[in-house]
């Protein structure tokens, strides 16, 4: 029996990033002599066993032969007489085929550390296409390690295009897509997850709304990138510096999707696509299964970031009435959401990227004033019923006066 660290954990040692999960492969051995030291069996699948100390996952070294369709059409096979160098085979990059043994040997037959100093994403092997979700893992990754550099192999890249021309990304489920989104969307990268999906041809087919914004026009003197798909990545980064929260991040993905709705006679101008994104959202976000608290957050944003980019202008009971719309006072962080998103939204901008936005500044100084404003005086002083809410909404508009200096 022998026993070699795995994947990630070995990956990211090299990379001097990190470790977080260690996984483990087992060459030679018997599920029976798994159990027989302690280890407990989970999973149905194929042999996975927990360490009965650490519980960290040692699984049999095993191969897999496509016998279905998607990617859960996989016969596994595992025996004592399985390779280590098989099972690296049947991974999906070669940075993550590099095992490391007890002494520290690394064992690498598919050269994943040449292509970590290249910094390059590459297949394993041709049997990378028996599995769609690998396009979207890829497109995480790229955008995961973005940050050290790494970009999507040539050769992999068209293996991609491949797959998404064969109707391969069909076989994947919603919650699947949505999956890998949200985990793209805690990396460090997310926009370039979307363009790795758009570069293969993948975007079109599990995020069809927002590839629809590619080519659409915006007026050049506010946006002089032009293109709505463009801006959309471009806000996608700037709010992945602005914050690491997936949901914001999501929101200012999908902000502007009423954009690819705008009448054809109307472009450049977008005047109600605000309110044309609002079903966009809901049918995205139903058909991904994506959490309600993304969607309720994207819908907020998608409806006022306009309104706040005119905050300037805004008349004090407006700035109430928005709060009120948005159950502010129920859910405050909902209006640092609404301030992040829409100080991405006017980065987003070729040569806007260093913009101050002042109106954020404004929305959280006037909901803070707003909500400071305290319900008891107003029942000391004897209102009752609605009257509590009305004088409530009277001196909340008034504390957004002062702060307004109006």
């Amino acid at each position: 029996m022998e026993i070699y660290l795995v994947g990630g954990a070995v990956r990211d040692k090299l990379l001097n990033l990190p470790v977080k999960d260690k996984d483990w492969v087992v060459v030679g051995a018997t599920p029976q002599q798994m159990l027989e030291q302690g280890f407990s069996q989970v999973g149905s699948d194929f042999p996975v066993f927990l360490h009965p100390k650490s519980k960290e996952e040692y699984a049999l070294a095993r191969t897999e032969r496509k016998a279905g369709k998607g990617y859960t059409g996989f016969e596994c096979y595992a025996a004592p007489e399985v390779t280590l160098e098989q099972d690296l085979m049947r991974r999906d990059l070669t940075i993550n085929a590099i095992a490391e043994a007890d002494d520290g040997t690394l064992i690498d037959p598919y050269h994943g550390q040449r292509d970590l100093e290249k910094r390059q994403l590459r297949h394993v092997s041709p049997a990378f296409v028996e599995d769609p979700l690998r396009v979207l893992r890829v497109a995480r990754f790229a955008a995961r390690f973005a940050p050290q550099g790494f970009t999507v192999a040539p050769e992999t890249l068209s293996l991609m295009q491949e797959m998404v021309a064969e109707g391969e990304l069909e076989a994947l489920t919603p919650e699947r897509v949505w999956q890998e989104w949200e985990r793209a969307l805690n990396t460090a990268r997310p926009d370039i997850f979307l363009t790795v999906l758009r570069q293969c041809g993948a975007l079109a087919v599990v995020m069809p709304e927002i590839d629809a914004l590619f080519g659409v026009p915006q007026p050049a003197k506010w946006h002089p990138e032009i293109d709505t798909g463009v801006h959309t990545l471009m806000v996608a980064y700037q709010a992945s510096l602005l914050s690491t929260d997936p949901v914001i991040r999501f929101c200012a993905q999908v902000h502007d999707l009423g954009k690819a709705l705008s009448p054809v006679e109307e472009l450049p101008s977008h005047k109600l696509h605000c309110q044309l994104g609002l079903d966009v959202i809901r049918n995205l976000c139903q058909r991904l299964r994506i959490p309600n608290h993304y969607r309720d957050a994207a819908l907020m944003v998608c409806a006022q970031h306009t309104k706040i980019h005119k905050a300037d202008e805004l008349r004090p009971a407006t700035f109430i009435k928005i709060f009120d719309q948005i159950d502010a006072w129920r859910k405050p962080e909902r209006v640092t959401q609404l301030a992040l998103c829409c100080r991405a939204d006017v980065r987003g901008r070729t040569g806007f990227e260093n913009d101050p936005y002042p109106q954020a500044d404004v929305l959280l100084a006037v909901f803070a004033a707003a909500q400071a404003v305290a319900v008891q005086p107003i029942v000391e002083a004897g209102y009752q019923g609605a009257a509590i809410k009305e004088q409530l909404a009277i001196r909340r508009t008034e504390a957004a006066a002062h702060v307004l200096g109006r």
